[in-house]
């Protein structure tokens, strides 16, 4: 009898919803499945820690179907990554190398006293995290994150002074931030959302204004991507309490959110104005002075998110130029870092293109889009590139059209299904 060694080790790269700073217990995992299936079936289900403890020794490797999906839902893995097999003889999950780095991450020792050294790494650690997410997607790193989070969540407990404790708490902060986005792109909702808490908690520990405001423009951003836009709206409206402890870049970043959730429900005077006062700050921004975790937040990162705030003025009026310059201007200036952020500026110029009457301009750009986007496991701009499909559709009788919804359709079959 083989262990399940991949479920027990989803459940403790999990934080405890009771102590973020320790993993998930069986028990936990356990009434988190309940959960899930009250809300999900209405009906009440006894799962209890003894029986978690059963599939991790691997006295069952095949639970029943409520119970793999509740876990699947949890844990944000398939039934395979759960270490779950239909019959005893199924193949063995095998280890790689970048699993054990993820094994190892959580079992770092720690040091007897915080330095300034440790902070240092920890934010080396989580650009590191964060380049490679930016450049590859969400999917293969999310797992690598919450790992290494687990680990560095388990440092605000060793002794510090005063000052190194602070930094520590606001890098720990920063991680969990960039955990929860590696969860967004691949579309573990759940999860993103309680690494978020963590770097909110973090950020209340390390009394940073700054990390405080970006995380909840995060989580206003990903409230608009579920469509959330009553909840995304106040939450970046209170990211914007006390602006005046933000950078310039902080502020341009923060209005160009609203500007977007402005635009999106019909408010299109405000929004314009909004894109106006991110302009200006982001003018008068300072490169040196800006937080780590505002180092993507460059002019091509500006052009492209104000050019996507413009998309539904654009649309409204059937004049794609209101957003076109910015957006063309994304592309040209990102750099091969940052593959994924000028797929999805490609992808929404070509489906301006396509809404506004121009199928045949959109065919190149949707082509580039696609290039751009192969290198990337990310579940949101395999959607973001689907909705491609759709705009083409009353020109679905032009073959160089044809010819893309099908690029797309196979291109994003393998990431989210046909």
């Amino acid at each position: 009898m083989k262990p399940n060694a991949r479920l027990r080790d989803l459940r403790e790269a999990m934080p405890s919803p009771r102590d973020p700073r320790r993993s998930m217990t069986q028990q936990e995992l356990a009434e988190a499945v309940n959960t899930h299936l009250w809300n999900t079936t209405g009906k009440r289900y006894s799962l209890d820690g003894q029986t978690i403890a059963r599939y991790e020794r691997g006295q069952v490797r095949w639970p029943g179907t409520a119970y793999r999906a509740g876990l699947r839902a949890v844990l944000g893995a398939d039934d395979a990554e759960l270490g779950f097999h239909p019959t005893p003889r199924g193949r063995s999950a095998r280890t790689t190398p970048q699993r054990l780095l993820d094994e190892r991450a959580a079992d770092l020792p720690l040091p007897g006293r915080l330095r300034w050294d440790e902070v240092a790494d920890v934010r080396a650690l989580t650009r590191s995290v964060a380049s490679a997410e930016n450049r590859e997607g969400g999917g293969l790193h999310c797992r690598a994150a919450l790992a290494h989070l687990r680990w560095a969540l388990q440092l605000l407990d060793v002794p510090a002074p005063a000052e190194v404790h602070q930094a520590m708490a606001e890098a720990v902060g920063n991680l969990a931030s960039v955990a929860a986005w590696t969860a967004f792109d691949i579309g573990h909702h759940q999860v993103a959302d309680r690494c978020s808490e963590i770097s909110l908690h973090c950020a209340d520990q390390g009394r940073s204004w700054a990390l405080r405001a970006n995380t909840l423009a995060e989580t206003a951003r990903q409230q608009a991507y579920q469509g959330r836009h009553d909840d995304a709206l106040p939450t970046i409206e209170f990211a914007q309490v006390r602006a005046d402890r933000l950078t310039a870049t902080a502020r341009a970043m923060l209005h160009t959110i609203r500007a977007r959730l402005l635009a999106v429900t019909g408010r299109h005077d405000e929004a314009r104005a909004e894109i106006d006062r991110a302009d200006t700050h982001f003018a008068d921004r300072d490169p040196a002075a800006e937080p780590p975790w505002l180092c993507y937040y460059d002019e091509a990162e500006h052009q492209g998110s104000t050019g996507k705030a413009l998309i539904p003025i654009a649309t409204a009026r059937q004049a794609p130029e209101v957003a076109l310059p910015r957006l063309e201007n994304a592309v040209t200036l990102h750099t091969e870092t940052y593959p994924r952020s000028r797929a999805f500026s490609q992808a929404r110029i070509a489906a301006l293109l396509l809404s506004s009457g121009h199928p045949h301009a959109a065919v190149p750009v949707g082509h580039q889009a696609l290039d751009n986007a192969a290198p990337v496991r990310s579940p949101r701009l395999a959607r973001e590139l689907r909705t491609l499909v759709t705009a083409a559709d009353p020109h679905a009788r032009i073959p160089e059209i044809a010819d893309l919804r099908h690029a797309i359709n196979t291109t994003t079959s393998a990431t989210i299904g046909p």
